[in-house]
C-alpha cells in the first residue's frame, strides 16, 4: 500500500483556509495545471460528490465529506478507481500559532494492472503534494491579505 502525508502552513484564519481548500470549482487553480475541470456533481448536507479531469483528458468521480467543525475533510475516489484498487484522502487543519498548518494525507493501493507500483506512485503524489500545497498557500494568504 502507498502512503503519503505532506503538510504547509497558511497564514490565514481557519474559515477562508477551509472554505477556499474545499472549493471544489477552483481546483483547476489550486492545483496547478494538473486539473483542467473540477466540477461538483451533487452537494447534500456535507457531502459533495465531484468529478476530476486531469491535464490528459482523463476523468472520475470522488465524494468529499466536510467536517468544518471538527478541522477535517474525507474524501475517495469512486469511478473509476483505476489505476488504484482505493485511493483515500484525508486533509487536516490544526491551528497553530503562524496560521492553519493544512495535512494532506493519501492513502492508496495501485491496481495489480496498473503500469505503476504503489512506490513509484508515492514519489510523484509527493513531488505533487508539495508543489500544490504552496499553491494553495499562496492564493489563501493573497485571498486573505497576508
Amino acid at each position: 500500500m502507498g502512503h503519503t502525508c505532506n503538510s504547509v502552513v497558511i497564514n490565514a484564519p481557519y474559515e477562508k483556509v477551509f472554505d477556499i481548500s474545499n472549493d471544489i470549482p477552483r481546483w483547476t487553480e489550486l492545483f496547478g495545471t494538473e486539473y483542467k475541470e473540477a466540477v461538483v456533481l451533487d452537494r447534500k448536507d456535507n457531502k459533495i460528490t465531484f468529478r476530476l479531469t486531469d491535464d490528459e483528458g482523463k476523468s472520475w468521480q470522488s465524494f468529499r465529506l466536510l467536517y468544518k467543525e471538527h478541522g477535517f475533510a474525507y474524501a475517495e475516489r469512486e469511478d473509476p478507481k483505476f489505476p488504484f484498487q482505493f485511493m483515500k484522502i484525508i486533509w487536516l487543519y490544526i491551528q497553530r500559532p503562524q496560521g492553519v498548518e493544512l495535512v494532506w494525507i493519501q492513502h492508496f493501493q495501485m491496481d495489480e494492472k496498473a503500469k505503476f507500483s504503489d512506490q513509484d506512485v508515492e514519489g510523484f503524489i509527493n513531488k505533487h503534494s508539495k508543489d500544490n500545497l504552496l499553491i494553495f498557500k499562496s492564493a489563501i494568504e493573497k485571498e486573505a491579505g497576508r
